[in-house]
């Protein structure tokens, strides 16, 4: 029996060496290609503007009496930088000499094992970068005195019967712990939302792509 339109058409999707519809099969591929390289590139850059932030960050940290702050915060990104510059060497391993629905497949996977690592490191590095900032604080030099102190000593003048633990308000540490806990719960959330903002139309268009090589294969 003669293979109807549909089926000759599903192999030159799916097929790499199929000669049935050889244009159809190569924009595929080319589509394939396309999405991936734009996506290393972006995060490429994403990861230079990353280093180029930390950089400014310490330096104008450092001139403003905010070392620890800056000195922190640079490690923190900086270690995020060579995690992913780590990760992303591992797309060279995604096989793009099988046809295009494997490779699509195969990247799509690099790519939720990525989306996982980074959601999970978010759950860390968000709440480390307000504790950061916190003690950064804390510690800048106000006339001779931490700032820290010298508020600490603001709030027992106006409100002597403050309750303190370790010589900090009770209430400013519940605060501090609330934040640390949401920051927790949601950096996940919070790292998706930033992703979705820069890749959110690669994502799309990934998804768009393995649907329709989906439908045809049904």
């Amino acid at each position: 029996m003669e293979k109807s339109i549909e089926n000759t058409w599903k192999e030159g999707f799916l097929k790499s060496d199929a000669l049935v519809a050889p244009k159809i099969n190569n924009l595929y591929n080319q589509k394939s290609i396309h999405i991936t390289a734009k996506f290393e590139r972006m995060a490429k850059i994403n990861l230079v503007a990353i280093v180029v932030f930390a950089v400014i960050f310490l330096l104008v940290t450092t001139y403003n009496g905010l070392l620890v702050l800056g000195i922190s915060w640079f490690l923190i990104l900086s270690g995020l930088v060579i995690v992913n510059y780590r990760s992303l060497k591992g797309l060279n391993k995604v096989n793009n000499h099988t046809n295009s629905y494997e490779y699509l497949v195969s990247f799509n996977d690099w790519l939720q094992n990525q989306l996982s690592m980074n959601r999970k490191m978010a759950r860390l590095y968000y709440p480390l970068l307000f504790l950061t900032i916190i003690i950064g604080f804390w510690l800048f030099d106000a006339e001779g005195i931490p700032l820290g102190e010298r508020l600490v000593g603001e709030v027992l003048y106006g409100f002597p019967d403050t309750y303190m633990l370790n010589g900090i308000p009770l209430l400013a540490i519940i605060f501090m712990a609330v934040i640390v806990g949401v920051l927790f719960l949601f950096g996940g959330k919070i790292y998706m939302l930033d992703v979705s903002i820069i890749y959110g139309r690669i994502f799309k268009k990934l998804d768009d792509l393995l649907a329709d090589i989906e439908e045809l294969k049904e």
